[in-house]
């Protein structure tokens, strides 16, 4: 396993559709900015985006964050599981519904591809409920669609905030 630079620019996707979904992606920022080696740079705005794949679900929320870290692709898959664990998530199936979803979708100049884990996030460049997000706080890293909008994607009355730095 490669260490990543100190100050590695990495993107995390969150999601949340069940309970109280603005609630589970704030405390998701809150944590983060209280995690060792993790500082959060940008956070998105919050998109509402009907659920790709699976059942039949309630539409989800969605947001990115920027981070500035020294931790590596590994560990950060290791920080978002206990995030989504923190949430209560429970996997019962694919593409279901999710109190926390948190996906790795850069880190650096990381490539991985592992049976948990592929850097940069492989889906990521098809789906409108990470690149709305992800173009509010890196605009250069997305080709917006020619049409301006992502289909079943539209911004969200609510925000997050970055809680006081520690």
């Amino acid at each position: 396993m490669s260490t990543q630079p100190v100050g590695t620019r990495a993107y995390l996707g969150l999601g949340a559709n069940l309970g109280d979904r603005a609630g589970a992606l704030q405390r998701a920022v809150n944590s983060l900015m209280a995690a060792p080696g993790v500082e959060v740079v940008a956070l998105s705005g919050v998109y509402v985006t009907e659920p790709v794949g699976g059942p039949e679900q309630r539409e989800f929320f969605n947001a990115v964050v920027a981070l500035e870290t020294d931790l590596t692709a590994r560990e950060l898959l290791e920080l978002a599981q206990r995030l989504e664990s923190d949430a209560r998530r429970i996997r019962h199936e694919r593409w279901g519904p999710r109190t926390l979803d948190v996906d790795i979708l850069l880190v650096g100049d990381t490539r991985l591809d592992e049976p948990d884990l592929v850097v940069p996030h492989p889906r990521m460049w098809e789906r409108g409920f990470v690149l709305a997000p992800l173009a509010d706080i890196a605009p250069e890293l997305v080709h917006e669609p020619a049409s301006g909008v992502w289909r079943g994607v539209r911004r969200a009355d609510v925000s997050l905030v970055l809680p006081e730095h520690r």
